[in-house]
């Protein structure tokens, strides 16, 4: 078996919505009608996979101060506020200043117009006012958005209608995976063996600021650990591991059986050094000179890396902190997360061929990924079994996670479209991409904003998912198309 993604606690998710305690005794069935509401919103969180903390009606000062408390004592982590009609800004302040976490205000109307023929022929006046609150939920935002101004506090907003209107659940949907990808990094254990590639300074990085930021831990790890570890390596268990490579790789005829045994057994030897640590994530680089059991390990080390990669632990290369934090965000999105770089120009076609030595991730392949001999690693030290893949065709998102001159991270994002066509087959990743601002344009704008020379890559589109992280966690994001 090959090891996979360590549980994180589950996402929670706080909401309440806001009345006036004195229109209850004034409109029959308004409290009621409102509460409907509320569970719907409920119900259509909990089928995004949310675990929601659900107060109801928070109606008076009293219940605000009560309220955030709950939510504190759950330890929710993100807050929605549904805004049911008009409610004092005192019943909204206590709940979010407590609770101290992100808050979404829901203006939700429940349909898209009031029927004003049929409200206008009401004879009773209480009941056409009572009737007139049910659509005013707009109303109060503006004081609230005021209040939360002036206490600098931030918020978002959701505006739409609670039925019909699914432009404002894909928002919602959105915001829930936003915190539940902002969730799985404050807990993931982010393991770093050997060293940085001497000389690439773009990629040297700020761990206390990558902690600041994400949360996490850094598990700094000995290349002597891994090396050590393949000598519990088991016959059987090679044997089995063999069979996954099979079973995952289109492994070519011209890998020799011992460099696939050598692969297999450094495979099992990370799978143990994750499950030992609890890793989520992995940085490595060695450059494997003076010491031939070490450099035997490093160099076997792509196959295993894939594997794990395609398991919820993202691997980066190159001790490449920056990317492969912005591996473990794509694939947390459910986007995967494979490492690249610039290859070529391609201005025939206007496309950019783009990949990277080392491991791949095979959940987001076209097709089988092959599994070559190199007889070199360019660069590197040593020779072994390397993979080869594109990604798949169609939508696909670009991330960067920069350090800034100011001392600050920032999320820099493309879409773009992984397109057919002839690739490098040297034995490492590969895909051609195609960009609506070009090529050219492309590669200008992005360069302008400094990211290093690596990225991740992930399908679909969904940059705005990576914003709404962004806003989350404080970070600028830039799309650059």
């Amino acid at each position: 078996m090959t090891a996979k993604q360590t549980s994180v606690p589950a996402l929670k998710v706080g909401l309440f919505g806001i009345g006036l305690q004195a229109y209850w005794e004034q409109f029959d069935g308004l409290e009621q009608r409102l509460t409907v509401y509320i569970d719907i919103v409920c119900n259509r969180m909990e089928g995004f996979g949310a675990g929601v903390i659900n107060l109801g009606m928070i109606d008076t000062p009293e219940k605000a101060f009560e309220a955030g408390s709950r939510f504190r004592r759950e330890e929710v982590d993100i807050i929605f506020l549904y805004v049911t009609t008009y409610a004092l800004s005192s019943t909204v302040l206590p709940v979010v200043k407590k609770a101290k976490v992100p808050v979404i205000v829901l203006n939700l109307s429940p349909e898209a117009a009031i029927d004003y023929a049929s409200f206008n022929k009401m004879k009773n006046r209480t009941a056409m006012t009572g009737e007139w609150l049910a659509h005013c939920s707009a109303c109060p935002v503006p004081e609230i958005a005021n209040v939360f101004k002036r206490s600098n506090i931030p918020f978002y907003q959701v505006t739409g209608m609670l039925n019909n209107d699914p432009a404002v659940w894909q928002q919602v949907e959105e915001w829930i995976s936003a915190a539940k990808v902002a969730n799985v990094m404050y807990h993931n254990r982010l393991g770093l063996m050997g060293n940085y590639y001497s000389g690439m300074l773009d990629i040297y990085s700020n761990l206390t600021l990558h902690c600041a930021v994400f949360g996490g831990h850094f598990e700094i790890i000995e290349v002597d650990e891994l090396s050590c570890l393949r000598n519990d390596v088991s016959a059987i268990e090679i044997e089995e591991k063999l069979k996954i490579f099979d079973d995952y790789f289109e492994v070519q005829d011209d890998c020799a059986a011992d460099e696939l045994k050598r692969a297999a057994s450094t495979a099992l030897a990370l799978d143990k050094l994750v499950e030992k640590h609890q890793l989520g994530s992995f940085a490595y680089y060695h450059k494997g000179t003076g010491n031939l059991i070490n450099e035997d390990t490093m160099s076997s080390i792509i196959l295993g890396n894939s594997l794990l990669t395609g398991n919820g632990i993202p691997v980066a290369g190159e001790y490449e902190i920056k990317n492969v934090q912005a591996m473990k965000i794509m694939d947390s999105f459910g986007a995967g997360g494979s490492f690249t770089e610039y290859y070529a120009m391609d201005y025939n076609n206007d496309v950019i061929l783009m990949g990277h030595d080392g491991p791949c991730h095979p959940a987001i392949a076209e097709g089988k990924i092959k599994v070559k001999p190199l007889q070199v690693y360019h660069g590197k030290v040593g020779s072994g079994l390397s993979v080869e893949m594109s990604v798949k065709h169609g939508d696909v998102t670009l991330l960067s996670v920069v350090e800034t001159v100011d001392g600050k991270l920032l999320f820099l994002v493309a879409e773009a479209e992984s397109v057919a066509g002839p690739i490098l087959e040297i034995g490492n990743t590969n895909s051609r991409y195609k960009f609506p601002i070009g090529a050219r344009g492309f590669v200008e704008a992005w360069n302008s904003h400094g990211p290093a020379h690596h990225c991740a890559v992930g399908k679909g589109h969904i940059a705005s998912k990576i914003k709404k992280l962004g806003e989350l966690l404080g970070v600028q994001t830039i799309q650059v198309c």
